[in-house]
């Protein structure tokens, strides 16, 4: 029972204590809701000034930067109708100056026209005055200045020519020098006959032979006339294939040793001596090839070349003339830098054309220049071979240094020979050319026809004139005479005065 009634009261003052948290829970959260309601109040119109204040900002901004903006676009316009202003007043200016050029050019004609009424009357009056037209007044002058045009020409001429030759001339000189020292080769001079010695006279008849069988016999298979005269002990052999020549020189020797001389041991032998020479021939070209270093010829150039041991030009051999181009060439080449094996190869072809030149139609320059292209020799070859004798112009160094060589080679003394007739002709030739030009007085070939002395009148000549005669005559030498090596050509002007103290 007592438990019973504890239990209750327990019960019942757990209730009481619980409602009465509730109830003070109830008043705390009211109160709470109240605070935050206040608070919320609070913060809203705390925002709500915030906003205000921000709208008033910005407005305040933005009337400002308009305020700033409408005075810049003022400025501008204001500017603008400056700018306006400033180009309505330069068009008036440019429109008074346009007038004002205007009337310059119609004032500016007017005084053209009247200058030029000025400059007919003095025309007329000037060719009144001298007699001459304004075309023959105009003819006057270009005379005048041709003549000063020619005199600077020639003054030009003449100091370039010697700026070039006090350079040139030294380095020239040494270089031929060198070249020439250093070939060593052998020359031999021949002719156009060959004598074939006899152990005695009465050879002379078996040679002949019956009614002259032999003898012709002889003559028809080499082609060589045969002179059998007062000479003791001699036959002469003469034609102008040397080759041929020699082939009749070693059949006719031979028959004369053997003794037996008839038309058909004629033959044999004269079969033997073509064979002998045809080999005779392939080593010749091929010694040459060998000793001047130039390879990969063409075995039938090998042979034209061989043929040229037994051709003579002015009495100079032309193989050994080829063979000591070829070496001067090299040699030059060699100083000046440049290609010395096509120097060397150009060298000893240059005159290849002279091993046909007595079959074939032409130039020994053209021959020889149509055989290297048959057998496909370079073009860098027969380009110089084509120019050693000026024909054509110089297409590289190495034709120059051919040319040169071959000229060295043929007019170093005692390297020709010419007969007497044609010496006294070319120097009278070249007399003549000399005096041919206005204004020369006489004029004297010395130094065996390498040098001409020219004297001129010196009141028709004067010095600038002296250099452009000589380079005249110099071109009329080259174009009209043939001669070895070169000629140097001397004007000489002399001026004197001369009076007698009594």
């Amino acid at each position: 029972m007592f438990l019973a009634i504890g239990v209750l009261g327990g019960y019942l003052i757990r209730k009481f204590i619980a409602e009465a948290r509730i109830a003070s829970a109830e008043e705390a959260a009211q109160r709470l809701i109240q605070d935050a309601k206040r608070e919320s109040e609070a913060k809203k119109r705390e925002a709500v000034l915030e906003a205000k204040d921000e709208v008033h900002r910005l407005r305040t901004d933005f009337e400002r930067e308009t305020r700033e903006r409408r005075a810049e676009i003022q400025r501008l316009e204001r500017r603008l109708v400056q700018k306006e202003e400033t180009l309505d007043r330069k068009v008036e200016s440019l429109e008074r100056r346009e007038e004002q050029l205007v009337r310059r050019e119609k004032e500016t004609e007017k005084v053209h026209q009247s200058l030029a009424e000025i400059h007919a009357k003095q025309t007329a009056e000037l060719e009144r005055i001298s007699n001459l037209s304004s075309d023959e007044a105009k003819q006057i002058l270009l005379d005048q200045v041709e003549q000063e045009i020619r005199q600077e020409t020639a003054a030009l001429i003449k100091e370039i020519e010697a700026e070039a030759k006090e350079e040139a001339e030294k380095r020239a000189r040494n270089i031929i020098s060198l070249a020439i020292q250093r070939c060593a080769a052998d020359h031999v001079a021949e002719s156009t006959v060959s004598v074939v010695e006899l152990p005695n006279d009465e050879m002379k008849g078996r040679i002949i032979g019956r009614e002259g069988r032999n003898i012709r016999a002889l003559e028809t298979m080499t082609g060589i006339d045969l002179i059998i005269d007062d000479t003791p002990e001699a036959v002469i052999l003469s034609g102008f294939d040397p080759v041929r020549r020699e082939v009749a020189r070693i059949a006719l020797e031979r028959l004369v040793s053997d003794g037996r001389i008839h038309p058909a041991r004629i033959e044999e032998m004269v079969e033997k001596a073509q064979r002998e020479v045809d080999v005779k021939i392939r080593e010749e070209g091929e010694r040459a090839a060998l000793e001047t270093g130039v390879h990969g010829i063409h075995p039938e150039v090998i042979k034209l070349l061989g043929r040229l041991a037994f051709r003579t030009s002015y009495g100079q051999n032309v193989l050994k003339h080829s063979m000591e181009v070829a070496y001067l060439a090299g040699n030059m080449a060699s100083e000046l830098g440049v290609d010395v094996t096509l120097a060397k190869r150009a060298g000893l072809l240059h005159d290849i054309g002279k091993a046909s030149d007595h079959e074939v139609e032409g130039s020994h320059v053209a021959i020889g220049a149509s055989i290297l292209r048959k057998y496909r020799e370079s073009n860098d070859v027969i380009a110089a071979l084509e120019s050693h004798h000026g024909d054509t112009e110089y297409k590289s160094v190495e034709a120059v240094l051919v040319a040169a060589a071959d000229a060295v080679s043929a007019a170093r003394p005692g390297a020709r020979r010419e007969t007497l007739e044609a010496y006294i002709k070319r120097l009278e030739k070249l007399e003549q050319i000399a005096e041919s030009f206005e204004g020369v007085d006489k004029s004297y070939a010395i130094q065996a026809g390498r040098e001409v002395r020219i004297m001129v009148k010196p009141d028709r000549i004067d010095d600038l004139a002296a250099v452009k005669l000589a380079r005249d005559i110099v071109k009329r030498v080259e174009a009209e005479l043939e001669y070895p090596g070169q000629i140097r050509v001397t004007v000489i002007r002399e001026t004197r005065a001369v009076e007698y103290a009594k």
